[in-house]
Order: C-alpha cells, then sequence, then structure tokens
C-alpha cells in the first residue's frame, strides 16, 4: 500500500506541474517548455500509421491490453470456449450492460460535490479559505487529503499540517484539483474481485496512470483542457469496474460454472467505451466530454479524432504502457519501442514517458 500511495502521490504532483506549465504557457500564447520535461531532446520521431502492424520488438496496441489482461486476472485471455452456457453468460451480459447505468448498485452518482469543487478551483475569485471550507464538507476527502498534504513528498517542514487552508497552500490549486477529481472517485474501485482479486486494483492503477498521461498530453501536446482529459480517463476506468461487475454477477447466476478469463476480456474491450459514455450522459457532462467518448465508441483512429479524443486514446495506452513496466510485465526498452511504434516520437511524448515510467 505504500508503494501505491507514493505512486499517487507522485504522479499526482506530475499532474499539478504539467498542468501548471500548460497555463503559463497558454497565458503568452506559446509553446510548453520542454526543458521542464526532459532532460535531453532526442530527434522526432515520424508518425506512425496505426492501422499497419508494428515492427521490431515493439507490442502493437491490441497487444499492450491483452498484456494488461493477463495481468490483472492473472492468467492472459485465450480464446473463448466453445461452449453455449459461456455464450449465454456472455449474451446476458450484454443484455444487462444496456440497462446498467440505470442500476444504483452498479453506476456511482455522480458525486455531488464535483461540479461545486471544480469551480471553486477553476474561479480566481474564490478564496482559499472558501475552497476549504467546501472540502471539509465531505469529512471522508478531508481526511484523505491532509493525509497526502501531511505525506513526506509534500511536506516542507516538520511541523504537521492540521487544516485544509494549509494543505491547499502546499498542494496548490493544480494538485488539489487533481488529487480531488482522483480521491472522489476512487472508492467505486474497491470492489471484491472474487476469483480475480487483483482487477480492481490494476485497474484502478491503469486509470490513475491514463489520467496522468492524458492530462500530460492535453496540455503539453494538444494545447486542450487536461482536466477534461483526465476526467475521461476516470470514467473510463470507472466504466470497466462496471462491465467487470456485471459478467460476474452473471456467473454468480450460474454457480456451476466457473467464470472464464477470455469471456470477461471480450466483454471488457467490447463495451467499456460505450459504458464509459453511457455514465458521462447520466452525469450530465459536457458536450466535449460525450464526444470525445463516442470517438472510442465508434473506433476512430487518432487522426479521425478530437483532441480529447486523441489524448484519451493515448493516455489509455501509455497508461498500459506504465502499468506493464511498473509491475516487471515489460522491459524497458520494449515499452518504448512501443511507445514509438504506436504514438510517435517526440520531446514532450518522451518526457511524459519517463516521468510516468519511473514511479
Amino acid at each position: 500500500m505504500s508503494r501505491i500511495l507514493l505512486g499517487l502521490l507522485v504522479l499526482a504532483a506530475f499532474i499539478a506541474a504539467v498542468v501548471s506549465i500548460y497555463r503559463r504557457m497558454s497565458a503568452a500564447r506559446r509553446g510548453p517548455s520542454i526543458k521542464e520535461l526532459v532532460v535531453a531532446q532526442p530527434a522526432a520521431l515520424p508518425a506512425p500509421d496505426h492501422r499497419q502492424p508494428n515492427e521490431g520488438g515493439a507490442l502493437t496496441r491490441d497487444e499492450v491490453f491483452t498484456k494488461l489482461h493477463g495481468l490483472a486476472f492473472g492468467i492472459t485471455p485465450v480464446d473463448p470456449p466453445a461452449s453455449s452456457a459461456h455464450a449465454e453468460v456472455a449474451a446476458a451480459a450484454r443484455i444487462a450492460l444496456k440497462d446498467a447505468v440505470n442500476e444504483p448498485r452498479y453506476t456511482p452518482r455522480r458525486p455531488l460535490l464535483l461540479p461545486q469543487l471544480m469551480h471553486a478551483v477553476n474561479d480566481t475569485d474564490v478564496s482559499r479559505r472558501e475552497l476549504a471550507a467546501l472540502i471539509v464538507r465531505d469529512p471522508a476527502l478531508t481526511g484523505s487529503l491532509l493525509k497526502m498534504a501531511n505525506a513526506p513528498f509534500y511536506r516542507a517542514s516538520s511541523e504537521p499540517v492540521e487544516s485544509m487552508d494549509r494543505a491547499i497552500a502546499l498542494l496548490g490549486t493544480e494538485g488539489i484539483r487533481s488529487l480531488i477529481a482522483s480521491a472522489i472517485m476512487q472508492p467505486v474501485f474497491r470492489v471484491t474481485g472474487g476469483e480475480f482479486a487483483r482487477f480492481p486494483e490494476v485497474t484502478w492503477e491503469h486509470t490513475f496512470r491514463s489520467g496522468t498521461a492524458a492530462a500530460a498530453h492535453a496540455a503539453m501536446v494538444e494545447h486542450s483542457d487536461p482536466f477534461a482529459a483526465q476526467l475521461l480517463a476516470l470514467v473510463t476506468g470507472l466504466a470497466a469496474i462496471i462491465v467487470f461487475r456485471v459478467a460476474l454477477d452473471q456467473y454468480a447466476a450460474r454457480p456451476a460454472l466457473r467464470p472464464d478469463v477470455a469471456i470477461v476480456a471480450q466483454l471488457l474491450d467490447a463495451h467499456t467505451a460505450d459504458m464509459a459514455r453511457s455514465i458521462a450522459v447520466s452525469w450530465e457532462l459536457s458536450e466535449r466530454i460525450l464526444g470525445a467518448l463516442q470517438e472510442q465508441t465508434a473506433g476512430n483512429s487518432p487522426n479521425e479524432s478530437s483532441a480529447l479524443g486523441r489524448s484519451l486514446h493515448f493516455g489509455r495506452f501509455v497508461g498500459a504502457l506504465a502499468v506493464l513496466h511498473t509491475n516487471g510485465d515489460i522491459a524497458a526498452d520494449a515499452a518504448e519501442e512501443s511507445l514509438h511504434a504506436n504514438e510517435g516520437g517526440s520531446a514532450q511524448i518522451d518526457g511524459i514517458w519517463v516521468r510516468l515510467s519511473k514511479v
């Protein structure tokens, strides 16, 4: 748990730094300061053709996500069993997923404080004291943020941080915004994995890293909204948990049938994007968010997508690479080759990877 907490703290600090850079560059109407992000600037590689198979030791996007499934499930999915019983489970799950967004046991309501908090953090007229007063309305959120503020990573002195006002001063509004979004949504990932006990933990790690990478890509590459990109990744992670739970519930209704990894993985690949958009609609998120998620459901290539859609596409892939690398499932050189083969090469992209893969 200490490793995961440290990872979250470092990644949150990265988000704050990236968004801070983005805001400064927007105000000045110029490109990002690469010196703050990378030690050396490698030569840019040509943008890849996403329709062609990758060469050399690089993994394709599908291969990367298959390996991620293997890490989450504890076994790599293979072809689904030729069994009418398993096919029946898959069919029943697809039907249940159509209404899952209306089932409280599956789909969480939009966090009540999320719109108010985001408005307060983005409003320069809101004082630090007013923001602190809003946060303390949620005792669990207050406890989480104070715990983070007292971590050695953030504390500048031996004096403990005992108030939200002081915590906000230490973390900054950018850091607070990123941590708030993650802290509000993380409880949804605390579900029982049953036979696949690691699935919720691995999915949360992928979701958090995806959000970090998507926010950085939006800021530095697309010059778009970093928080919207992070929110897209968080909602997509929530959707994966819902699809997973629906699939396991269908197996639970047939206790004589053992859950099959390939069936569950197929449902995740086929329905996560649709479920993410359904969540976004039920939460009344912006048209930009809905449009970016629609691009994922339609299977758009990055060249056919909006700026936010491209950032989500990038974030989920690079987040998966980072999870595999930090868990020892893929070597550093293979991860970098996969990154360049699928996303091209640039100082910004390499800078994101260097920071993301160190945790």
